[in-house]
């Protein structure tokens, strides 16, 4: 096994425990983590990633897979920039439930709920709800299929 060196050195789980996150959490140590989030249990946060909660609070749910490279954004300041400043900033909490599963290089946008046993394909960009039990994928992402339970088999159907 070969990481970089902060993530080589330095224990995951402790580290999410000093940031307040869930028993059984880890986050690498090259993760950036701004302002206000909160993990629950068991959630496996990738290297690489961004959690800027400096717009609103990240909530992310127990046993969620957010994989390396993702960035999560509470705040879009697009408008504010293209008009001097002559426009406000935006801010907008993101919810991610429980059970799910973000790819690598994904970017989740300010104000956007994930809701629980949901799929974000690798390289997307969500900029709207994402309702349960659902698959997203592209730029923007858009629902591709669906996640059933049936008893403790999981399986994806793809549209």
């Amino acid at each position: 096994r070969s990481l970089s060196f902060q993530d080589g050195m330095f224990d995951r789980w402790k580290r999410a425990e000093r940031l307040g996150f869930g028993k059984g959490t880890s986050i690498y140590n090259s993760s950036l983590v701004f302002g206000n989030v909160e993990v629950k249990n068991d959630t496996w946060i990738g290297p690489n990633t961004l959690l800027d909660g400096s717009g609103g609070k990240i909530t992310i749910g127990s046993n969620c897979s957010i994989s390396a490279g993702v960035h999560i954004y509470t705040h879009d300041t697009v408008l504010w920039a293209l008009s001097g400043g002559l426009k406000s900033k935006k801010f907008g909490s993101v919810i991610i439930g429980d059970c799910c599963y973000i790819g690598s290089q994904s970017v989740i946008r300010m104000g956007v709920t994930i809701d629980s046993r949901s799929v974000v394909a690798a390289n997307s960009f969500v900029s709207s709800n994402v309702e349960k039990f659902s698959i997203v994928a592209g730029t923007p992402a858009k629902r591709i299929g669906r996640v059933e339970l049936n008893n403790d088999e999981v399986e994806l159907k793809y549209d």
